[in-house]
Formats: structure tokens, sequence, C-alpha cells
């Protein structure tokens, strides 16, 4: 069965198990690997989670209409350019010199505990030495890898809703 003839479900359900063998990957390199997450990694896992119950719903829903599914597309890709988002400032925390990283600061539970929503974010964003460590995953950091697969997953989203057949 070629792409070309893969209907809108078929489509959005294989970007649902895209995003579920991410997060299948995140937790194998958390838990194997002992690569604990930083505080941009697990907002990287949640626009990926948020990619992927968009995709399910699409595909489980299955719109018959265009706009219908430019909706769904456009949720996810809500969700990549989040992810894209993060994972871009991600890659900047991890080409700052080493004199010019910031200090390790709190986990993000102890920042969800402690500040409010917005602060938490600012100082989740603003980074930390955890966050600028490099682990390559076959030469290339796990947050390059991640934004390549929000821009790969937004234009799937998109080609979905235009080349599906019924």
């Amino acid at each position: 069965m070629s792409l070309r003839n893969w209907s809108f479900r078929t489509r959005y359900l294989a970007g649902f198990v895209v995003c579920v063998g991410l997060m299948a990957f995140a937790l194998y390199s958390q838990y194997v690997m002992h690569l604990d997450p930083c505080p941009l990694c697990i907002f990287q896992r949640i626009a990926v989670c948020i990619m992927g119950l968009f995709f399910l719903i699409g595909g489980l829903h299955a719109p018959r209409r265009t706009g219908t599914r430019v909706v769904y597309a456009a949720l996810v890709a809500l969700g990549g350019l989040w992810g894209i988002a993060t994972a871009g400032r991600h890659l900047w925390l991890q080409s700052l010199p080493a004199d010019q990283v910031p200090a390790c600061g709190p986990g993000l539970g102890y920042l969800f505990d402690a500040f409010p929503f917005m602060k938490m974010l600012k100082l989740a964003f603003t980074g930390s030495g955890e966050c600028a460590k490099v682990e390559p995953i076959l030469g290339v950091p796990m947050p390059g890898w991640t934004l390549l697969w929000f821009v790969v997953l937004i234009v799937w989203a998109f080609l979905a809703v235009r080349r599906s057949v019924r």
C-alpha cells in the first residue's frame, strides 16, 4: 500500500504512532540510558504528547470536511511550534561557551510548587546548567532530533489534509 493511497485516518494514526515511538525513546533514554531530562526536555515531551493527542483524536474522528481537517492540523502544529521553540532554546543553551552557561537551578517539580505558572515558565526557559549538557545520539544532540521530528510531524499533519483520499 503506497503512502499516496493512505486515508486521512491512516495518516493521522501513523502520526500518533510516531509520537508514541518518540515518547518510548524518551523513556528508554531516561530509564535505560540514564539520561535525566532537564526542564526543557520535559517541555519537549509535553509538546510530543500534545501532538500525539491531536493526531489520535483526528485519526479517530476522521472528518470528511477539509475545514475540520485543517483544524486538527492547526492543533497539531500548535503543539509542534511549542516544541520547536523549546528545542530551539535548548539547542541555543547547548551552543553557549562553558563560561556563559547559566548555573544549575532547581528541578521542574520545585518550580511548579514554588512559583506561579508564568514565573515558572520564565525560570524554566531561562535554562540551567543541566540543560546545556550535550548528550549526542548518532552525533546529534537530543534537542536537534526533537526539532527535526517536530518539523516533520507538522508537515505530515498538513500533507494529510491536502493529499488524503476517501
